[in-house]
């Protein structure tokens, strides 16, 4: 143990330098952006530390640990959804082959709602469960279904010829 360090100090610094690269991927997933998800992984640790004893008692950590990114994610969304009410719409994305389809699809992703797109993420790309998804934004697992299915075909719909890309022969 580090010298002016308390045993919590210690353990929270070895999660965080475990869990940082997986909460970073989440979080830029969500945001889009890698600096807001920078923005978003220092924020989430932050607050990891300040209830690290309850964090550090849960059974799974990890899943605390994204649990409050992702609701950090969502509350810092609807903050600046409510201060920027006006936004004009963004033109459908030209279709894309390679590197462009991942731009691409983050665009069309960026354009969901914050609360759609988390579920859109945590259900298809962390491949969580419809009612670990539900649990974790304190929903019901048929709002996640519902959800994902719209949020889906509003991607599908966005993405047009480009998702024709991402079938293989």
């Amino acid at each position: 143990m580090t010298a002016g360090r308390s045993p919590d100090a210690t353990g929270f610094e070895e999660f965080a330098r475990v869990g940082q690269r997986r909460l970073y991927r989440t979080a830029y997933l969500l945001c889009g952006d890698a600096d807001a998800a920078r923005d978003l992984t220092q924020t989430t640790l932050a607050k990891l530390f300040q209830h690290w004893g309850r964090a550090s008692a849960a059974d799974h950590p990890d899943a605390y640990a994204r649990t409050v990114l992702t609701r950090t994610y969502i509350a810092e969304r609807r903050r600046r959804l409510r201060d920027f009410r006006a936004h004009t719409p963004i033109a459908a994305p030209a279709p894309a082959v390679g590197p462009e389809l991942t731009v691409t699809l983050l665009a069309a992703l960026a354009e969901l709602p914050p609360r759609a797109r988390a579920m859109v993420v945590l259900r298809y790309w962390e491949d969580l469960s419809v009612e670990t998804v539900a649990e974790l934004l304190r929903c019901s697992p048929s709002t996640v279904k519902s959800q994902c299915s719209r949020s889906l075909a509003t991607l599908r719909t966005r993405l047009g010829d480009a998702r024709l890309y991402t079938t293989r022969s």
